[in-house]
């Protein structure tokens, strides 16, 4: 089911987690915030619109990382009853794209939950403090013209966060699948 999120809550503080990559390294967000921020996206390998710009978020991850912001992927699908979006079908997929940051498995959904995430892709940036500064498109083509003839959205809005705190005031909602809860 295609779905839309909601606009940005400004200022709503992230809720600290500790998850592990499908090879059981563990992650906690808090060690991730960084002095520049964070983005958190939650992503799945099966849904239409992430398997569309999961090359290009790689590319775009990355010129972020470069400039000192931190990266971290989450995937809160069902893997149960969607066997695409397995583990080892999470491995494959960051290596087919070139992921550069960790992807990791939000196996009880508890933290899909407690952000409100309700697509894939669903991106959540957030400042130094980890407020809510950002929850919106990777890009948008309405917006003005890149080489590809798409704005670089969500590049643009974490550059603005790590240099002001601040996120936009105009974001245009994420789009995509449902999240797939139990």
């Amino acid at each position: 089911m295609l779905r839309d999120t909601p606009i940005c809550d400004f200022g709503w503080q992230a809720p600290d987690f500790k998850l592990k990559d499908p090879n059981g390294v563990s992650f906690e967000m808090r060690e991730h915030l960084g002095d520049k921020g964070l983005l958190i996206a939650f992503i799945c390998n099966h849904c239409p619109y992430v398997k569309t710009i999961a090359t290009r978020f790689a590319k775009d991850t990355q010129a972020l990382q470069e400039d000192g912001i931190n990266v971290l992927s989450l995937m809160s699908n069902d893997y149960r009853d969607y066997a695409a979006d397995s583990p080892e079908n999470m491995t494959r997929f960051a290596r087919a794209h070139g992921f550069a940051f960790p992807y990791l498995v939000d196996e009880d959904q508890s933290v899909g939950k407690a952000y409100g995430a309700v697509c894939t892709p669903d991106f959540f940036g957030f400042n130094s403090e980890g407020a809510l500064q950002y929850r919106g498109r990777l890009d948008d083509v309405r917006m003005g013209h890149s080489e590809d003839g798409r704005t670089r959205e969500l590049v643009n809005a974490m550059r603005m966060i790590a240099n002001t705190g601040k996120g936009p005031r105009e974001q245009t909602p994420s789009m995509g699948c449902s999240i797939k809860w139990r």
